[in-house]
């Protein structure tokens, strides 16, 4: 598998394994298959494995523990995540601290390669605090950046991380500030479908502009982490879990009956052009979120045929316009 320079880290595979999948957030697994996928994956040549607490409640991160037995293979790096919230000033680092060390004995490692903030970065005031539902993923901006990035690049110092992100889909405003300070992340997450849908991550009314925060990003020679190619399920033949009708996803999928009409002509699977889709655009790695080594080999696949050509993509863009 082709290896990219990932902005000013380390060369990364084309594809990157994610852990949603892993942690058996996206329909039916058993973590036997799940082993086994993450061994396949590391066989093809993805080297950066994307990981959090949250998927599957330490799953995917357990999962990775016993593939390996706190042994990755050569040139093999772990990412993980915190979710912090916006709790009180005086617990911010013990939270990042316990999240950290509870990611290294499910992983059996001493150091994390890449350490994100998972939360929403979301702007102080705006709307979206409204959401009571959703306000524990929000992480204000001020606190980002008068408690969270001192506190990343301390941990840097220590050495128990080796680099620091952010997650790419807070709102957009804030996001593009965080990418256009110093110290910059080394690396973002960001949106990467035909879409430019985030589905059940978005909280805000206004447009998620993944494609900008790419452009900001690539200026400050950032590293690209694309998320959600097939937009949890949205691009792809068909769900394979129970959402109800009135699901982000779900009505992406509905907004995707004209990619999938053109799948059909032209003979391909959904999930496979999803994927060409989103390793044409400006990404340095792509994250999938598959669960077993029958999609691991469906994206591998996709990866090998490259990017999609400009009259194809043209035709994808216009099959959801």
């Amino acid at each position: 598998m082709q290896t990219h320079q990932f902005g000013s880290l380390f060369p990364v595979s084309t594809l990157t394994l994610g852990g949603g999948g892993l942690g058996m957030l996206w329909g039916q697994t058993t973590f036997p298959e799940c082993v086994a996928t993450v061994k396949a994956a590391v066989d093809a040549g993805i080297n950066l494995l994307d990981l959090a607490p949250r998927y599957g409640d330490g799953k995917a991160e357990s999962v990775v523990g016993a593939a390996f037995g706190g042994r990755l293979p050569a040139g093999v790096r772990v990412t993980t995540k915190c979710n912090l919230g916006n709790p009180p000033v005086g617990k911010i680092e013990s939270i990042f601290r316990q999240s950290i060390e509870s990611s290294l004995r499910l992983l059996q490692l001493d150091r994390i390669d890449l350490f994100f903030l998972h939360s929403n970065i979301v702007p102080d005031g705006h709307p979206m605090w409204a959401n009571k539902g959703a306000v524990e993923r929000f992480t204000s901006y001020p606190m980002f950046v008068d408690h969270v990035r001192p506190l990343f690049e301390k941990f840097v110092k220590e050495g128990i991380i080796g680099a620091w992100g952010i997650t790419g889909i807070g709102h957009p405003d804030a996001i593009l500030e965080v990418l256009g300070q110093g110290p910059a992340p080394a690396a973002v997450q960001c949106i990467a479908n035909l879409l430019d849908s985030p589905g059940g991550l978005k909280f805000y009314d206004e447009p998620a502009r993944p494609r900008e925060i790419m452009a900001a990003a690539r200026a400050r020679g950032i590293g690209i982490m694309g998320i959600r190619a097939v937009q949890a399920g949205a691009l792809t033949a068909a769900i394979d879990r129970d959402l109800s009708a009135d699901h982000p996803e779900v009505l992406d999928f509905a907004r995707a009956a004209g990619f999938r009409k053109l799948c059909a002509e032209l003979g391909e699977n959904p999930a496979v052009l999803a994927h060409r889709y989103a390793l044409s655009l400006p990404i340095d790695t792509l994250v999938l979120g598959v669960k077993n080594r029958e999609e691991l080999a469906e994206c591998v696949a996709a990866a090998k045929a490259g990017p999609l050509p400009t009259d194809l993509m043209a035709k994808v863009d216009a099959s959801v316009a």
